[in-house]
């Protein structure tokens, strides 16, 4: 995540989400932003949406009001922004800049799982996602990603998760397959399960004892954003290879 990338449509489906999901399941969560610099691009510029409230302002209403009158009223785009409007119910935000050296990666690394002892849902925002052979642990822009071994780290200690992962060039049905049991692989009894918007997917594995709570998310995160959110099981994307 970068601060530049605040308030754009991705981040009015992003929050969407998160809240969808806190309307039906009590979870103490830890949002974790994964927070890199800025890098002076023109991602995080698509915030037409917010002068269109009759098609959008419907699946968020108190969302998308809190969101243009920040977007209206601050000079600069920080994720700070959301941590302070109370949007998102009993959650701690982690906003310590993700390194790339190994050392200090782990170090961050360690941080955030002290801090993380009391949630039950870990929300883990990477600038791309999921590791990539190409930048592998320690080295240059390895902060943009988050790595299986962390993955596999946090879910031993007890806590469900959702990743956000951004598509790459493969067909998409078998990109969300392939991430899904990849995460299946390191979450033993798991269920697991995506939420994709145009552009990104979101990756969640419950605990079992939140299993219980898979359907009313669900249901939940349909109600209010339907067209823009959809859900995919593991099951149903190896169905429609």
């Amino acid at each position: 995540m970068k601060n530049q990338y605040f308030g754009d449509i991705n981040d009015y489906r992003k929050y969407g989400l998160l809240r969808a999901i806190f309307r039906v399941a009590d979870f103490r969560t830890v949002v974790t932003w994964m927070l890199t610099p800025d890098d002076g691009s023109t991602d995080g510029k698509f915030v037409k949406y917010l002068s269109e409230p009759e098609k959008w302002s419907k699946h968020d209403p108190s969302l998308y009001l809190q969101l243009s009158r920040i977007m209206a009223s601050e000079k600069e785009r920080k994720v700070e922004h959301i941590e302070k409007t109370g949007l998102l119910k009993n959650t701690l935000f982690y906003s310590q800049f993700v390194p790339d050296k190994a050392v200090d990666r782990e170090a961050w690394f360690a941080d955030l799982s002290a801090r993380s002892t009391a949630c039950d849902l870990m929300f883990l925002d990477p600038d791309n996602g999921l590791e990539v052979k190409s930048k592998p642990y320690g080295r240059k822009h390895s902060s943009k990603y988050l790595f299986w071994h962390e993955v596999e780290s946090l879910w031993n200690f007890g806590k469900s998760l959702l990743i956000y992962q951004h598509f790459i060039r493969e067909k998409r049905v078998n990109f969300i397959q392939r991430m899904l049991g990849a995460l299946k692989n390191v979450s033993s009894g798991s269920y697991v399960e995506a939420f994709s918007t145009p552009h990104v997917v979101f990756l969640m594995a419950l605990q079992q004892e939140h299993h219980i709570l898979h359907e009313p998310i669900v249901k939940s995160v349909q109600a209010s954003w339907s067209g823009q959110i959809k859900h995919w099981e593991l099951t149903r994307a190896q169905q429609m290879r």
